[in-house]
């Protein structure tokens, strides 16, 4: 069961983030309308992209599943953040859904993260980050 659980945690948002790169990768028109609302389209468009492309395999992989967990965390507060400001919660008519998975992406991450604390600090003190 408990495994069952993990995997759910990193399969949730690994999916979330694999789904969305096909709409930024392709340059869909409501990808292109964000990133110009945000004022970094289209390079940041590709990073965020790319970034979120290293956080699924991260999350996937159990062993940098902490990282990925945390590169994600930053990644979606990002987003969030740009919902509150820039966006707002609801994007060119979709109930809001972008945000909702941003959320539900952040939650599961910051869980996969909390549950790997222990494995964060040993990595970071033997990195002497």
């Amino acid at each position: 069961m408990k495994t069952t659980i993990d995997w759910i945690l990193r399969l949730v948002p690994a999916i979330i983030l694999l789904q969305t790169l096909f709409f930024k990768y392709t340059g869909a028109e409501e990808s292109i309308y964000i990133f110009k609302q945000m004022g970094i389209e289209p390079w940041g468009r590709y990073l965020v992209a790319t970034l979120e492309l290293i956080c699924a395999v991260l999350l996937l992989i159990p062993r940098t599943a902490g990282v990925g967990a945390l590169l994600t965390l930053a990644i979606m507060l990002g987003a969030i953040g740009g919902h509150l400001t820039k966006l707002g919660i609801e994007v060119a008519g979709d109930g809001g859904f972008l945000f909702t998975l941003a959320i539900i992406v952040t939650v599961f991450s910051a869980i996969v993260a909390w549950k790997r604390k222990t494995q964060l600090m040993v990595m970071m003190l033997k990195r002497k980050i």
